[in-house]
């Protein structure tokens, strides 16, 4: 199965019905800047989740979209306000938005996100079980981002974080859309409450596991092929569980360069090789990529309790996919 050409008809799905929801009426410079990020391409990971999950549990796509929608719009914010607070240059390979549009305009672009987001997923009030049920699981997962990127920004301080700290905090700050998208699906559906925590557990290992294969990519890529900055977690002292573990381990000079280098703001690029090279001969990229492996595993294994089904498939390949991918 080649999965990108089975996703590719999902995104397409997906895309037209957002172009058709997101100010698309409105040309001032603030709902250009709202709409820039949402538009510049992505995996759409979130909704396609969401989607796949729905059809796996004998729902139909057309009664997730609305979800999938105020997913991707909320995921679209965080992205926003995380490239001002992590002084980020690039997204998707061109400028972040408040280089683009200025830091004001990105923050209120990021509100109006946020707003519209809610707006969107306000379409289920005409059954109002399920928009209970909806809007509860999505605002607990909005909370969790809130308070991953939090956690994110306090570690960035701290000498020393854990390897469970930082589960924690992404466990919040990625895993909580993905868990929402899946979980959501199948409440969608009409699934059991048996099923609906499956997916659950699918998303949230899906989450770890991407978010992981993330910071791994940070250190193995380059920024051409990724389409963002490279070196700014390792200047900005960012705990990754690469960090944590390489932070624990380190010995000798390996110790003596990441205490000078690690989490320098004015590191040159030869130092970012240096912290990476680091990163490599502790093993911390190797332990990292394992525990991402784990993930997948786990995420697979959730998907049991449910029918065969080509959607089904999908689901398990996206977790392979996760801890493959190159960008």
């Amino acid at each position: 199965m080649n999965l990108e050409n089975y996703l590719k008809g999902y995104r397409e799905i997906f895309e037209k019905e957002m172009k058709d929801t997101l100010f698309k009426d409105d040309s001032e410079n603030l709902y250009e800047a709202a709409r820039y990020i949402p538009f510049a391409g992505g995996k759409r990971l979130r909704p396609i989740l969401a989607m796949l999950s729905c059809e796996s549990t004998g729902g139909f796509i057309k009664d997730v979209m609305s979800f999938g929608l105020a997913l991707e719009i909320i995921h679209c914010f965080s992205l926003v306000h995380d490239d001002i607070m992590d002084k980020s240059t690039l997204r998707r390979n061109i400028p972040t938005v408040h280089v683009k549009y200025s830091e004001p305009i990105a923050i209120l672009a990021g509100d109006l996100l946020f707003i519209r987001a809610f707006d969107v997923l306000g379409s289920y009030r005409t059954d109002p079980m399920l928009y209970s049920q909806l809007n509860r699981i999505f605002i607990q997962a909005v909370t969790d981002v809130c308070e991953g990127q939090y956690l994110d920004m306090m570690y960035e301080k701290q000498s020393n974080v854990t390897k469970n700290e930082y589960m924690k905090m992404i466990e919040k700050k990625t895993a909580a859309l993905f868990s929402v998208a899946a979980e959501g699906g199948s409440i969608v559906s009409g699934s059991s409450p048996h099923v609906q925590q499956a997916m659950n557990t699918y998303g949230r290992s899906l989450g770890l596991a991407f978010q992981i294969r993330d910071d791994a990519l940070d250190m193995i890529s380059d920024t051409e092929t990724l389409g963002k900055d490279i070196g700014n977690d390792i200047r900005n002292g960012k705990k990754t569980l690469i960090a944590a573990h390489a932070l624990e381990h380190a010995q000798g000079t390996n110790k003596e360069l990441l205490a000078k280098l690690f989490g320098n703001p004015h590191a040159t690029d030869e130092d970012i090789k240096t912290v990476r090279q680091v990163f490599q001969d502790v093993g911390s990229i190797a332990y990292a990529e394992k525990k991402a492996q784990e993930y997948s595993i786990i995420a697979k294994n959730s998907l049991s309790i449910l029918s065969d089904s080509s959607a089904k498939d999908l689901l398990s390949d996206v977790a392979s996919y996760a801890v493959t991918r190159v960008k």
